[in-house]
């Protein structure tokens, strides 16, 4: 039998993506910048970016594992849980 050396690792080093069965897609003309999915998302995968002068926020899919805490959360239900196939 052979040996395996595996080691605990970051989620950076570590893409969980593919684990997802629902992806959550922001709507931007909804989204009022409140910044809440960012802060409550557990990995840290949602990160807020500038677009026309306003904040948003922009979800790194490889690291997104469909948990809909940034959905369920949003004050504005700009998020949605679309399925993937």
């Amino acid at each position: 039998m052979k040996n395996i050396n595996i080691k605990p690792n970051s989620s950076l080093k570590n893409k969980t993506g593919a684990w997802r069965t629902h992806k959550p897609i922001t709507d931007y003309q909804k989204c009022i910048g409140c910044k809440l999915c960012a802060k409550l998302c557990p990995e840290g995968c949602i990160e807020m970016i500038r677009i026309q002068k306003k904040d948003k926020p922009k979800t790194d899919y490889d690291y997104c594992k469909g948990c809909g805490l940034c959905a369920t959360e949003c004050p504005v239900k700009a998020i949605l849980m679309k399925q993937e196939y």
